[in-house]
């Protein structure tokens, strides 16, 4: 039960090693300038493979969670599947539903658990194989594994580390469930953090903040939504930058100081641009950007 990329390597590693008896996925969304619907990764995958696919818009029509049942599933495996799924799917198999958690639980439960942790600065995070109930990412712990997040990840990178690591990890996860021999392990109660969806609210950038924190958060939301600024009426998207800690003028936060460019940003530091990127125009290293589109010393951006 997945939909987007980072459930597709979960699924192939599935399809090597078990039976895969059904497919469950978010139906198909419009997509593109002609909006025609458009399949989730899950099922082009899963369909590519021969397997049978579901995607029903909700889980809560008792017809759905009969069919559900009749599987006769000895497990559901669940990688960000994107629909809560009541009590009925989850205690309908035989041995309950694993999910694939990208975070270190019980830091990051919830639905941005790889933005927000290279927003918080994190040195690390992982995943966590857990038992589901009825909860938000409440459930038992089988497995975890960690990586580093590095000074250069963004949000990209890191959904790719952690979506190969996942996949492994839930296959020995399930090996040791199916015999017994891996026990499910309470999450602690201190540590836990809630990972609140995205809001496009926060895709603007506010130079106000200290340059570390403003860079986290350009890589903690890269490559989508993206951060951007205003210049002119001009929507700028900063795709890569690196924060200058000390030494920078007196000027308000959002003023360009230098020819690089870097910007004025809070607690008197600063922020150099690198890869930026103007609606609807591929991203540009900061010189081949600035060739074509100029930010002088002194403008102030929004």
């Amino acid at each position: 039960m997945g939909t987007p990329d980072f459930a597709v390597p979960t699924l192939r590693a599935l399809v090597g090693a078990h039976e895969v008896v059904c497919v469950y996925c978010q139906p198909p969304r419009p997509a593109g300038r002609g909006k025609a619907e458009r399949p989730s990764p899950v099922q082009r995958v899963a369909e590519s493979l021969g397997l049978p696919v579901r995607h029903p818009a909700r889980l809560k029509d008792p017809a759905d969670q009969a069919a559900f049942a009749d599987l006769q599933a000895d497990v559901a495996v669940v990688v960000a599947y994107g629909l809560i799924l009541p009590r009925p799917i989850l205690e309908a198999p035989r041995l309950g539903c694993l999910n694939v958690h990208a975070s270190l639980l019980p830091r990051w439960r919830g639905a941005a658990p790889i933005q927000r942790a290279i927003m918080a600065g994190d040195a690390e995070t992982g995943v966590t194989i857990m038992r589901m109930e009825a909860g938000l990412d409440t459930g038992p712990m089988l497995l975890a594994g960690s990586v580093p997040i590095g000074a250069d990840a963004n949000a990209g990178t890191l959904h790719d580390a952690l979506s190969a690591l996942g996949a492994p990890l839930l296959l020995r996860a399930l090996a040791g469930w199916a015999t017994g021999t891996l026990p499910a392990t309470p999450q602690p109660t201190e540590g836990v953090t809630y990972a609140a969806k995205i809001d496009k609210a926060e895709s603007r950038l506010d130079w106000s903040r200290a340059a570390p924190d403003v860079d986290r958060h350009v890589r903690g939301i890269t490559p989508a939504p993206g951060a951007f600024f205003t210049h002119g009426e001009d929507r700028i998207k900063v795709l890569a930058c690196t924060p200058v800690v000390e030494g920078r003028p007196e000027t308000p936060p959002g003023t360009v100081l230098d020819t690089a460019p870097t910007v004025a940003c809070g607690e008197g530091t600063a922020l150099r641009l690198r890869v930026l990127q103007r609606a609807g125009k591929a991203p540009l290293e900061a010189e081949a950007f600035l060739r074509g589109h100029p930010l002088p010393p002194g403008t102030v951006l929004g």
